[in-house]
C-alpha cells in the first residue's frame, strides 16, 4: 500500500487555519506556531495581510508593532523571528482571520504561481539587513493615525515578505518600489502641510 502526503501551499494553510479557528480567534503567536513558519518573510507576510485590507480598522494597528519588532530583528541579524509576550498575545478573531485569508487568496494568490528563485543576491543575508531598514519604515508608517495609511505599506510589506519566502529578488524589488513610492507620497503630503501651516 502506498501513501501520499498532501502538499499545501502557504495560502492554503492560512485558509485552513482560519476555517478551523474558534470564534475568539487566535493570538499572533498561535498563528505563527500553527503555520509552522520560522522565517521572517513568512511571519511578516502573515502580519502584513490585514494591513493591506482597506478600511479594516483595529487589526492593522494591533499587528503594526509586532511587524516593526520583526523588521528590527532582521536588521540586527537575528536568524528566527520572536515576538515578546505582550505582542504575541494580541488576538485576531475568527471573522477577521477569514477575511484576511480570503483577501490574501484574492490579491496575492498570483504570487504563488509567479514567484521563483531569481536575483538571489536580493535575498542574501547582507541584502536582508538593508531590506529590513525599509521594512521598518514601511511598518512604522502604518501607525500613523490617518485613514488609509495602512493599505499601501501593507501591500508593499506583503510583496517583499513573499519575495523573501520564495527567494525571489524581483518580487522584493517590486515591493520595495511600492513601499518607497508610498513614503515619497507621505513625505510630500507632510511637506505641503508644513509649508501651508507656516506660510512658506
Amino acid at each position: 500500500m502506498t501513501s501520499s502526503k498532501t502538499h499545501h501551499t502557504f495560502l492554503q494553510s492560512l485558509e485552513a487555519m482560519a476555517e478551523q479557528a474558534s470564534e475568539s480567534g487566535l493570538s499572533l503567536r498561535d498563528i505563527l506556531d500553527r503555520l509552522d513558519e520560522r522565517a521572517f518573510g513568512a511571519a511578516l507576510f502573515i502580519l502584513a495581510l490585514p494591513c493591506a485590507i482597506p478600511f479594516l480598522y483595529g487589526v492593522p494597528q494591533a499587528v503594526s508593532l509586532p511587524m516593526i519588532a520583526l523588521a528590527v530583528q532582521m536588521l540586527s541579524g537575528r536568524e528566527e523571528p520572536w515576538l515578546p509576550n505582550r505582542l504575541g498575545v494580541r488576538m485576531i478573531d475568527r471573522s477577521n482571520l477569514q477575511r484576511i485569508s480570503a483577501f490574501g487568496r484574492k490579491w496575492f494568490g498570483w504570487m504563488e504561481i509567479f514567484a521563483k528563485p531569481r536575483l538571489l543576491w536580493m535575498s542574501g543575508q547582507k541584502a536582508e539587513r538593508g531590506i529590513a531598514v525599509f521594512l521598518t519604515l514601511f511598518c512604522a508608517s502604518i501607525l500613523l493615525p490617518f485613514p488609509g495609511t495602512n493599505t499601501m505599506p501593507g501591500i508593499a510589506v506583503a510583496i517583499v515578505a513573499f519575495g523573501l519566502m520564495a527567494r525571489d529578488g524581483l518580487l522584493i524589488l517590486v515591493g520595495l518600489f511600492f513601499g518607497n513610492l508610498w513614503l515619497g507620497i507621505l513625505l510630500s503630503v507632510f511637506g505641503f502641510g508644513l509649508r501651508s501651516a507656516t506660510g512658506l
